[in-house]
């Protein structure tokens, strides 16, 4: 026969029940957080003396950086240790802190340089230390006075542990939640906007130079053309209509490749239309045949509607370049508040992020606007590269009028 045992309401997260004169199980599991926070504070008090603030005195030397990091990543450890006792004993539902990434934005794996820098930096680990530090007075006080509470104050007791192990709960929270994410949300978007600036500046100088090159270069031959014409309007009719006739030529590739250039900017078709018709547009450039399936009720914000077209498009050049498929398929909709894209083909596979083809660059401009970009492309194939991008909606231009 299995007994069904209902665990009390604080050890599933809930606030802990009333305390009672009589010594109940929640009571003596208070009792023995409480005796055990002298010995607990006494190895944590050692640890950050001897570790962090050894390293910190020695930052003038050349260990004293790395000694420093580690002893703020064994702190993470102490606090995931107090997090579990307190969990176990106290009822305190924490939640664990991300660790730090071993991968970059672009999936490249993070430098020790660079590693270390993290872990010097680390909230978690410092706001560990500040914890160890204020916990051995406080571990000394809540030990003595519940050791003597149980010979002399017996009674009263259940009312005393649960005062004191309210301020323990009151500094877990207070040190040991994950926080953290605020002061990393910040360091990400910092280095997001970095990749935005970047990512800007190239594209400027690619508009410049397909100018230069290409639409500058033929309005430059045009006009050179056009005034040969002129001058042999009167003397030779047919040459100077010749003339024209090439320059005509001209103009023709010339506002083809304005159109072109135009349509790498910001093609009209996605403005005017949206995402359905502008990627069906792109899908009928592509040398493979291309099922595109977009389901979205209403539009996204113009920039995420950028983003997602032009990732499309790269994805797109790459299946006609390297694939080798027969055919690939698009498939675009919204999951809550993010905007999924799916590019599959069964070519040969083998893409991966350091593999050329710009897939780091994308992963990248994706990761600076808090997407994600993740490929599966085993030898052999098929590749399915899945793209999120966060959901913002569209202004209505229409409001206030």
């Amino acid at each position: 026969m299995t007994q069904r045992i209902t665990v009390p309401g604080p050890l599933k997260g809930g606030p802990p029940p009333p305390p009672r004169l009589a010594l109940d199980g929640y009571t003596w599991r208070e009792i023995a957080h409480l005796l055990a926070n002298l010995p607990v504070s006494l190895i944590g008090f050692t640890y950050a003396v001897t570790a962090p603030l050894t390293g910190a005195c020695l930052t003038v030397t050349v260990i004293g950086f790395p000694l420093l990091a580690a002893g703020l990543l064994g702190a993470r450890q102490l606090g995931k240790l107090e997090r579990a006792r307190a969990r176990a004993l106290l009822g305190v539902r924490v939640e664990e802190p991300t660790p730090l990434p071993l991968l970059g934005r672009a999936g490249r794996r993070v430098g020790l340089v660079q590693r270390l820098w993290m872990a010097l930096k680390d909230p978690v680990g410092w706001r560990t230390v500040l914890y160890e530090f204020i916990r051995l007075p406080w571990g000394i006080l809540t030990f003595t006075v519940t050791f003597v509470s149980l010979f002399l104050l017996w009674p009263v007791l259940p009312f005393i542990a649960r005062w004191l192990t309210n301020v323990d709960r009151a500094m877990v929270r207070g040190l040991l939640s994950p926080s953290d994410e605020l002061e990393r949300r910040i360091a990400e978007l910092e280095s997001g906007r970095g990749v935005v600036v970047d990512t800007a500046a190239a594209d400027l100088r690619r508009i410049e130079r397909d100018l230069h090159d290409g639409a500058q270069a033929r309005l430059v031959n045009l006009a050179m053309g056009l005034g040969l014409a002129k001058e042999k309007l009167l003397e030779d009719p047919d040459s100077a209509a010749a003339m024209v006739e090439e320059a005509h030529g001209e103009v023709k590739l010339a506002l083809q490749e304005l159109r072109d250039l135009a349509r790498g900017i910001h093609p009209a078709v996605l403005t005017d239309r949206g995402l359905d018709a502008a990627l069906s547009a792109v899908a009928t450039r592509c040398t493979v045949p291309v099922k595109v399936t977009v389901d979205l009720g209403t539009r996204p914000a113009a920039a995420i509607e950028g983003i997602a077209y032009f990732t499309v498009s790269e994805l797109l050049q790459n299946i006609s370049k390297h694939s080798g498929a027969k055919s690939a398929s698009v498939d675009v909709w919204r999951a809550d508040e993010r905007l999924l894209i799916q590019v599959r083909d069964d070519g040969r596979g083998g893409a991966r992020l350091d593999g050329g083809g710009g897939m780091a660059g994308l992963a990248e401009r994706l990761g600076a606007v808090d997407g994600l970009f993740v490929i599966d492309s085993p030898a052999g194939g098929p590749t399915t590269i899945t793209a999120e991008l966060p959901w913002r909606d569209r202004e209505d231009k229409t409001r206030g009028m």
